[in-house]
């Protein structure tokens, strides 16, 4: 699936996607990213760019399960702030760009 990039304030992004059915927080339980990458598809990435400070900048996924679960994972993308889970979805979201 050809992935749909967006650009808009976190809380817009989080609120487009509440309303697509995209309700499970997926931030609760990064380590089942983490563990299990190919359970996972991401339908919707949203970048949002601070205007002067980088801890500003933020991505929200899109996501959806193997099993239909539809959620929201939120990371920054600034190099401190990338946990494992991000870093996974970051790896999916170029898989994705490479088929």
């Amino acid at each position: 699936m050809e992935h749909n990039y967006h650009y808009a304030t976190v809380s817009k992004a989080l609120e487009e996607l509440k309303e697509k059915g995209f309700t499970y927080d997926f931030n609760l339980h990064e380590e089942d990213i983490v563990n299990n990458p190919n359970d996972y598809q991401i339908v919707h990435i949203y970048r949002y760019e601070g205007n002067t400070n980088p801890d500003d900048e933020a991505i929200v996924y899109g996501i959806r399960t193997k099993s239909g679960k539809n959620g929201v994972f939120v990371s920054g993308f600034a190099a401190n702030s990338v946990s494992d889970a991000a870093q996974v979805l970051i790896n999916i979201t170029i898989k994705g760009r490479n088929k």
